[in-house]
């Protein structure tokens, strides 16, 4: 049986520094409790309680927690509404989903002068004929009933007919717990049926009789009751507990590198990341986003010429690097806004690539000093062609002036003579190549 804790309470309590005393609200629900207990003298001050999802079957040990405000006790095991009367501060209470059938035991709540709200939806009650009315005439004070507000004409009418349909609803709820009764009588008398099939069946072999034991688990039709709940939970449990000794006998094997020595990548925690080559400083940088409230003790990084390794909380992350680096150089960081993980490994061919912009105009006075330098030094000199330039040659064609019809005329070249340079063309002078 599991109870509610001193360290469980702590360890809920986290935004609160882990101090329970001023504590005024707290979340247990799914943890597989079974009973309330303690919690009144170790947090006097809580105002929300949240309890869903449990194994609860009695409201208990509460009464003390004169500040209590919203009490949620959904998906549990409770049949009666009681202990209630000392929250005088009470103003929600959800029970959705247990298994109240007791509906008389709403008029427990007439204590509670601050109760505006109440949850029934789920329980066997709401089935009962009149039982909105009753509760709605039962407690005054009620504003919202299952998330419906209650109108000033329906408080009216079921003041009205309490009587009558009072009388209907115990007469519902006798009937129902004669069935109550004999349900506990036939679970009783399953569980001593399944332990002596269990003592038969112990001779056969164990991963048969496993095997038969759940299919005919989940394939028997059950009503839904406490009792059937609470083994469906303690079957779940057994299930885990089996895997997790049959893992622990044969521990799960990570393949990092194979065999041939071929390294893998392997993202166990499921992170972002990014790799890339920094050519100007010659780096391989990766940047690994782990989560930002991680502790950095829970981080182990190693760095090997091929490959680097990440361990998050005992999940690895392993990456291979696209060119050999140095170990023994890299670097790790965390940032301090994103508590992103960046691992800076240098190069191990050492190869730093600059890149610098030149002008147009300083190309070509140094092709032009280069060039003269050559021709000096009597060198061959040869015409390199730029990829970047255009290698087409633009044709514009000049549309010819109509000025009469006829043959198409060349005019006559303009005779030699000096132009404005004085520079004479000779035409028996070859042109320069």
């Amino acid at each position: 049986m599991v109870y509610i804790t001193e360290d469980l309470i702590r360890k809920r309590a986290e935004h609160n520094e882990c101090e329970i005393f001023s504590l005024e609200e707290v979340s247990l629900h799914q943890q597989d409790i079974e009973k309330i207990k303690h919690i009144e003298r170790w947090c006097r001050d809580l105002k929300i309680l949240y309890l869903q999802n449990n194994l609860i079957p009695r409201i208990e040990n509460v009464g003390r927690l004169k500040k209590l405000q919203y009490l949620n006790l959904a998906l549990n095991n409770i049949e009666v509404i009681e202990n209630l009367e000392g929250c005088e501060s009470l103003q929600k209470l959800d029970l959705t989903v247990n298994f109240v059938g007791q509906l008389s035991s709403v008029e427990t709540l007439r204590a509670n002068l601050h109760l505006s709200e109440l949850f029934l939806v789920g329980n066997p009650c709401t089935d009962f004929q009149g039982y909105r009315s009753y509760v709605v005439a039962t407690l005054p004070q009620l504003q919202w009933l299952d998330g419906t507000r209650v109108s000033r004409s329906e408080r009216i009418r079921a003041s009205q007919g309490l009587d009558e349909v009072r009388r209907q609803v115990l007469v519902q709820e006798r009937d129902y717990l004669r069935k109550r009764a004999k349900q506990r009588e036939e679970s009783q008398r399953e569980a001593w049926e399944d332990g002596d099939t269990c003592s038969r069946t112990s001779e056969q072999p164990l991963e048969r009789n496993q095997e038969e034991r759940e299919r005919e688990f989940w394939h028997t039709p059950c009503l839904f009751t406490p009792e059937s709940r609470l083994e469906t939970h303690r079957h779940l449990e057994e299930t885990r507990k089996s895997n997790e000794k049959e893992e622990e006998k044969e521990p799960k094997r990570r393949t990092l590198i194979t065999a041939d020595g071929r390294v893998m990548n392997v993202n166990e925690p499921k992170l972002d990341f990014s790799l890339t080559e920094d050519d100007e400083r010659g780096l391989v940088v990766l940047e690994l986003q782990v989560f930002r409230h991680l502790d950095t003790s829970l981080l182990d990084v190693d760095v090997q010429p091929t490959y680097a390794r990440v361990t998050v909380k005992g999940k690895i992350f392993q990456i291979v690097l696209p060119v050999e680096v140095k170990p023994d150089s890299s670097a790790a960081q965390r940032s301090q806004t994103t508590g992103h993980l960046l691992l800076t490994m240098p190069r191990a061919d050492g190869r730093v690539t600059r890149t610098k912009t030149v002008s147009l105009a300083a190309r070509e006075d140094r092709d032009r000093s280069s060039s003269t330098l050559d021709w000096k030094r009597g060198t061959v000199e040869t015409l390199e062609v730029d990829p970047g330039c255009r290698t087409t040659v633009d044709l514009h064609v000049v549309p010819r002036q109509k000025t009469r019809e006829g043959p198409l005329q060349l005019s006559r070249p303009a005779p030699p003579g000096p132009n404005s340079e004085g520079f004479l063309d000779d035409p028996e002078v070859p042109p320069l190549m």
